[in-house]
């Protein structure tokens, strides 16, 4: 991009009060954590702001850093004691992070650090393979009643929104939930390798994360976690198929602990010019999320109260 079109570009968004004033001398260059292994939704969606970020002009350039384990709460600690009062550092989280640290109750949590904006929404798919035996989650579940071990569940991190879901339909049939066989993955890449290698009998993740394997007939997705199916994507509901089982995943970002109000601010009209840019709405449409932005302390407010209602959900399954 030539420079003069660069610097009227961000006059436009200064004007329009999307990006603050401040940014048009120069704007900075981010560091962006990324606490997951590549393949996964958080690397996706952090990759896609950072992108997003660029191109409304808000950061010169952006460099990313994957460290995955412990539903994010390896890299979380890494952010934390790395990054303290960094104006320019960014990490990626969302509702697999606060069930990673209910479940695994680790020395560091998403307080210690600052809230800048919710970005995306996005429902579980459950998949398996496409030679397995199982057609609906029905056949799922009469096998889990069976044999509850025999049922091997791949995912996210434990305490993962899919993890979650796989607790509430073992307690919705009447299953032990503390009986369910989950093995949690590092990232979406191993998950679906996973998946597609035979390895365990069912799936679930963000469904952008298995569209391809599933448009190309290696996986067939059997059930949603929504509470009505998903626009342009023909797969039925948990509850349409007779399972009260409804649990949304979101994800987020935030900042380094010990900035000023001030350097908080900059990066929230920062992130909100981003989602507004050509090429976030890209993404969107090509990852299937659904555009939830809420900003600040309304963010840092809805967090706090995701976690208790997460916990309470989790108590209530068995896996806590």
């Amino acid at each position: 991009m030539r420079r003069d079109t660069f610097i009227k570009g961000l006059a436009a968004l200064a004007a329009t009060g999307a990006l603050p004033q401040a940014a048009l001398a120069s704007p900075p260059n981010l560091k962006m954590m990324l606490p997951a292994n590549p393949g996964g939704g958080w690397d996706s969606t952090g990759r896609a702001l950072g992108k997003a970020l660029q191109d409304a002009g808000a950061a010169g350039s952006v460099t990313y850093e994957n460290k995955g384990g412990a539903a994010g709460a390896i890299g979380l600690a890494q952010f934390v004691s790395a990054s303290k009062g960094d104006p320019n550092a960014l990490m990626v989280m969302g509702a697999v992070m606060l069930g990673g640290i209910i479940t695994g109750k680790p020395p560091v949590t998403i307080t210690q650090a600052t809230a800048i904006a919710r970005i995306t929404s996005e429902y579980n798919v459950f998949v398996v393979p496409a030679a397995s035996p199982f057609k609906t989650m029905k056949d799922v579940v009469d096998q889990l009643k069976r044999d509850p071990g025999s049922v091997k569940w791949g995912g996210g991190s434990r305490g993962a929104t899919e993890h979650v879901a796989a607790a509430m339909l073992a307690r919705d049939v009447g299953v032990d939930a503390t009986k369910i066989n989950y093995v949690p993955f590092r990232g979406g890449g191993e998950a679906t390798a996973a998946i597609l290698g035979n390895n365990v009998s069912i799936g679930g993740s963000g469904y952008s994360e298995f569209q391809p394997y599933i448009e190309s007939g290696k996986m067939r997705a059997i059930a949603v976690t929504s509470p009505t199916r998903l626009a342009g994507i023909p797969v039925p509901t948990m509850k349409e198929q007779g399972f009260n089982v409804e649990i949304g995943n979101w994800r987020g970002v935030y900042a380094a602990p010990g900035i000023t109000p001030a350097q908080r601010q900059a990066l929230v009209d920062m992130v909100t010019a981003a989602t507004r840019s050509k090429s976030w709405a890209e993404a969107i449409a090509k990852n299937g999320w659904t555009p939830a932005l809420l900003t600040g302390q309304a963010f840092e407010d809805f967090v706090d109260r995701e976690f208790a209602s997460l916990r309470a959900i989790m108590v209530k399954a068995g896996m806590v």
